[in-house]
């Protein structure tokens, strides 16, 4: 039987660190997968927090998409709460048209973030309006 092994990075941010520091530690950790055979590296979701630097998996996609060649790049998972089905697919089918082969898209539920940053996030969206979490995927499934 053979696995196919991935990492899932949420670019950490330590006491002495800053974001930056984190992201490019992010960085080396993907071109590291990659050169020992990885199949995929996914990137976490997390807001409003001074000790995790990735609250956009779509950009610090796109920027390991750029340095590396081959490892497929994810996230795990984008916040579909917080964000049209719409939008999300379009930002992936471009990260797909930049890279073909090479995107994965995790959706996640919970809110990746402490309450006043869901409340920001959320501001102006009428939840009621966008549906249940099962309507929001299949409305993401058909714009993909």
């Amino acid at each position: 039987m053979s696995y196919r092994i991935s990492l899932l990075d949420k670019s950490p941010v330590a006491a002495t660190e800053t974001a930056s520091d984190a992201l490019q530690r992010t960085l080396y950790l993907a071109k590291q997968a990659e050169a020992w055979g990885y199949h995929r590296f996914w990137i976490a979701e997390h807001h409003n927090s001074p000790h995790l630097a990735s609250p956009s998996p779509e950009l610090v996609i796109a920027w390991i998409l750029g340095q590396t060649r081959h490892i497929r790049v994810g996230s795990g998972g984008v916040m579909l709460q917080h964000y049209s089905p719409y939008k999300v697919a379009e930002n992936f089918n471009l990260l797909a048209s930049l890279a073909p082969g090479r995107i994965d898209l995790g959706v996640g539920k919970a809110p990746g973030g402490l309450p006043l940053a869901t409340r920001a996030l959320q501001q102006g969206l009428h939840q009621q309006e966008k549906g249940s979490f099962a309507e929001q995927l299949a409305q993401l499934d058909n714009w993909l």
